[in-house]
């Protein structure tokens, strides 16, 4: 918990202190360091920009188990600094570990930083997942860290 708590200070004192422009890029592909407990853990991510509010992510793990997902998110800016955004959105994953199917709905809900200088962006997210198979079961423990490089 004291390295969220890192990371959000981070991002928050990051942001207030670099007068940075508004975010300028349409796709991203990086790596999602995450708590070993959802099926969607640690994993790699891609992530492209419908327009300056709506992007969709993809999710490949490799964690506990391999699985793969998709996020649909809506960004909005946080405050007055152009570059952190706060966004939220839902999707669905599947995954399989030792002949085992898992899947069903994960939600989001984090911040995102695009440095103005350098082609990387840097995420914290909280992403909650129901397995609806096997069995029900709702996996909160779901915090990471993505880093991106940004590609256009």
């Amino acid at each position: 918990m004291r390295k969220i708590h890192f990371f959000l200070t981070f991002f928050l004192v990051t942001a207030l202190f670099n007068r940075l422009q508004a975010q300028d890029y349409k796709f991203a592909a990086g790596i999602r360091l995450s708590s070993p407990s959802p099926t969607i853990s640690s994993a790699v991510s891609l992530k492209y920009f419908m327009n300056d509010r709506s992007a969709i992510e993809g999710l490949v793990s490799f964690g506990t188990r391999f699985g793969i997902g998709g996020l649909y998110e809506v960004h909005q800016l946080l405050g007055s600094a152009p570059n952190l955004n706060w966004f939220y959105g839902g999707g669905a994953y599947i995954g399989w570990q030792f002949n085992q199917v898992y899947s069903g709905p994960m939600g989001i809900v984090g911040l995102d930083y695009k440095f103005d200088n350098a082609p990387i962006d840097l995420s914290l997210d909280w992403k909650p997942e129901l397995d609806i198979a096997p069995a029900i079961n709702f996996v909160p423990a779901a915090f990471a860290l993505t880093v991106r490089f940004v590609f256009k």
